[in-house]
């Protein structure tokens, strides 16, 4: 299905290397604000109290946030659990103060907005189980570049396989250098948001990718720089539709979602827009410097000199 059909390719690829040298300095910010701010952690990795609370009612969580945040706690998570009347608590550790002291003031202070409170369970996640988390974390981002750089080797070609990953790692870094600049909570659902944005980054330049290939079988006249900009113009329709479709779903959990949904949302809403980008003019560019070709990608006899399905045979983009 397409919106509309762009008659003339669009020379993506003349301004290639002004994007990228854009690219390129948004990355190195994003490092910079990496290793000089850091990542603002939340409590699954630094450690610190869980609280499980029930309510006769449907807890209202802006309610129990405010409860909370007068007890001058920061970084407090406030989320439903199973249910909409059992609400989960994560307070961040304290100096000299216990998981239990902790407990009992956030649990005395519920109970005098709401007597009917009940405190289901209360337990402590050390520093050690954080540290293992974002261990395991990191440990799952390697196996997901490494898996996919071992499946576009496979289905493509190596050149697509290192253009890919490095576009693919560059949204990773800048949705990283977001959370780092601005100090936002950097949590297992913002993890789960950058794997998520990973793959669906590596979609869009597999679709690019593929189209790209059958170009070449099909368009003997056309180069390389004339075959990527037919490819990227070919599939603006079906971006427009996925990205814009899916991007609506990801703007309501940011705006209608709540808190417990904020961030995730936001990492999303980050890796798309920059998904979007980096497989145009940062993936396809790696691609083409690194001098795809014909002969890397089409295997056998090529169609002949003049073919007439060739819609821009004799035309200049």
């Amino acid at each position: 299905m397409e919106f509309f059909k762009i008659r003339r390719d669009i020379p993506f690829m003349r301004h290639a290397l002004v994007f990228n040298i854009i690219s390129l300095v948004t990355f190195l910010a994003a490092v910079f604000f990496l290793f000089s701010r850091g990542l603002h952690l939340s409590v699954e990795f630094t450690g610190g109290t869980v609280m499980e609370v029930a309510y006769t009612q449907p807890a209202d969580l802006t309610k129990v946030r405010a409860a909370v945040g007068q007890l001058g706690l920061p970084d407090v998570q406030v989320q439903n659990f199973g249910t909409s009347r059992d609400v989960m608590i994560r307070l961040p550790a304290q100096k000299g103060v216990s998981s239990a002291q902790q407990s009992e003031r956030v649990l005395a202070a519920l109970k005098a907005d709401n007597p009917e409170v009940v405190l289901r369970r209360t337990e402590f996640v050390g520093p050690q189980v954080g540290e293992e988390l974002a261990t395991d974390g990191l440990k799952a981002l390697a196996f997901v570049v490494v898996g996919i750089m071992i499946y576009l080797a496979i289905r493509f070609e190596w050149k697509f396989a290192v253009a890919a990953i490095i576009a693919n790692l560059h949204d990773v870094i800048i949705i990283l250098g977001f959370f780092a600049f601005f100090q936002w909570e950097f949590s297992l659902a913002v993890l789960a948001a950058v794997l998520a944005v990973l793959g669906y980054s590596v979609n869009e330049s597999v679709v690019i990718f593929d189209r790209i290939r059958e170009n070449f079988r099909r368009y003997r006249k056309m180069n390389t720089v004339e075959i990527i900009n037919n490819a990227i113009t070919s599939t603006i329709s079906r971006t427009i539709i996925t990205h814009g479709s899916t991007q609506i779903m990801v703007l309501s959990m940011l705006l209608f979602g709540g808190e417990t949904l904020h961030y995730f949302a936001m990492a999303l809403t980050i890796g798309i827009l920059f998904g979007i980008y980096s497989s145009v003019f940062v993936a396809a560019a790696i691609a083409m410097w690194l001098g795809i070709r014909r002969e890397d990608l089409v295997k056998g006899t090529p169609k002949k000199e003049g073919d007439p399905d060739d819609p821009n045979a004799g035309a200049t983009v």
